[in-house]
């Protein structure tokens, strides 16, 4: 059998937070793809310096002991390792876009999202816009930016426009809160989005893996929200740093987050609308959406989280675990994808 030469790319150029939220899915992944056969995988760390550097690990004393070089030349020693597949496993604007498409240039594969698309999910209200137009039922909304004021009716939910991890939301419900909400959005990015609040009854996320060009639904994941004291997550629902601070994520804990049972009514509605959504998005190899079920049962679309580190820990692998695919399986579903691809 072939051996295929992975390379993991981890890391950021942003910040440490997006790079430390990187490495612990990217651990993860090649901790599980380093005991099969079949699989070379290498990794590649980008720094908030925009150094990269090629190791075998990511703990910090590797990365520290690693030579950092350009991105010119590591561009060049990813051409002359002729790299099977690449795994994209950075979580800032840069890592989803610019990165992505550098991969699209030299001719590398890559497993995941292209960068056109990572670009479109990542502005919330234009992925709204999308999806609101294949008919997926979208909450009501509006972007706002410094020095402009929200009239509309309360209560709403207050975000970044184009920020991940709960960071900078609030629910607002009375008026003197709502100026302080778009200033604390507005620290994340250079608008806020001001969404009509759903009623809750739950809030899932669905994932979709493609598999032989068919769309394959995913068992729900649900997360633990109630009307009267946590009507929304926030960031503390999902990061974390432990007392000597490293990063770990609390979504992953059994009181914030379950898999659903397949044959819960509300499966089916989700699924209908998460395909629609992936479908009006562009998505290949796979696909994560936030839906909030309001009491009548509608699911309401919230946004899109197009990532998978194919890591034990990653939200699609948790899913896809749960419907008896494991992580390596999962792997290799998506490497089936691009070989198709190329084959088309």
């Amino acid at each position: 059998m072939q051996t295929l030469k992975v390379l993991a790319l981890a890391g950021s150029p942003v910040d440490y937070f997006r790079a430390d939220l990187s490495r612990v899915y990217a651990t993860g992944f090649v901790d599980a793809l380093r005991g099969l056969d079949g699989y070379r995988v290498e990794v590649a760390y980008v720094s908030p310096d925009g150094s990269w550097r090629f190791l075998s690990g990511l703990t910090e004393d590797e990365i520290a002991a690693a030579q950092p070089i350009s991105l010119s030349d590591a561009v060049g020693y990813i051409q002359a390792r002729r790299y099977d597949v690449i795994v994209p496993e950075m979580f800032c604007l840069p890592g989803m876009t610019a990165y992505r498409s550098l991969f699209d240039v030299i001719g590398v594969p890559y497993l995941g999202n292209r960068a056109d698309v990572m670009a479109l999910t990542a502005d919330k209200q234009l992925t709204r816009t999308v999806v609101a137009a294949a008919g997926v039922a979208v909450p009501a909304g509006e972007v706002v930016r410094a020095g402009e004021k929200y009239t509309g009716e309360l209560p709403v939910v207050v975000k970044p426009a184009d920020s991940d991890n709960s960071m900078g939301v609030a629910l607002v419900r009375e008026d003197p809160d709502m100026d302080l909400a778009i200033d604390d959005a507005l620290l994340y990015s250079d608008s806020a989005l001001v969404e009509t609040y759903v009623p809750l009854g739950r809030e899932v996320r669905c994932g979709i893996i493609v598999r032989d060009g068919e769309l394959v639904c995913l068992p729900l994941e649900e997360y633990a929200v109630d009307e009267q004291d946590h009507p929304i997550r926030a960031r503390a629902d999902k990061l974390d740093r432990t007392a000597d601070g490293q990063l770990y994520l609390v979504a992953k804990e059994s009181t914030k987050a379950w898999i659903v049972d397949v044959d819960d009514p509300v499966t089916e509605a989700v699924w209908a609308a998460a395909r629609r959504a992936h479908v009006a998005l562009g998505c290949r190899h796979y696909s994560l959406f936030d839906f909030r079920i309001d009491p009548a049962g509608v699911p309401w679309f919230l946004e899109a989280g197009l990532y998978c580190s194919y890591s034990p820990s990653s939200v699609i692998a948790v899913m896809a675990s749960a419907a008896g695919v494991t992580v390596d399986e999962l792997f290799a579903i998506g490497l089936r994808e691009i070989a198709q691809e190329k084959a088309r």
